[in-house]
């Protein structure tokens, strides 16, 4: 029988609600909002994208039937998006008045 390994909690670059833009995959090159981030797992939830179909059984009064939903993505296939400079681009942090902030490494545009 196997060890399993703690959880460990990763830090991910983007956060809820952040406008990001897909960099390989089906859906390359599309903006979207991130819906969730899942740190346990190094991946994040994107509005809209990484549509994938799944057979649903019947439950309760609700129907079944084939639902499309967003499936998780690695955190690594998604850049942050800029709005200033409307492109992906790297982050750097700076810390201001006891608070980091994320930075647009292409602009200088503050994200946060």
């Amino acid at each position: 029988m196997r060890n399993k390994k703690p959880v460990e909690k990763h830090s991910i670059h983007v956060k809820s609600g952040d406008k990001v833009v897909v960099t390989s995959g089906k859906d390359r090159g599309k903006v979207s909002s991130v819906k969730k981030v899942i740190t346990a797992e190094n991946k994040v939830i994107v509005e809209g994208l990484n549509i994938v179909t799944k057979a649903q059984k019947a439950q309760g009064g609700n129907q079944g039937g084939l639902i499309k939903t967003e499936a998780p993505m690695d955190s690594s296939k998604v850049m942050l998006y800029c709005p200033a400079c409307e492109k992906a681009t790297r982050i750097k942090y700076d810390v201001v008045d006891n608070k980091k902030i994320r930075i647009c490494k292409k602009c200088g545009e503050k994200l946060d």
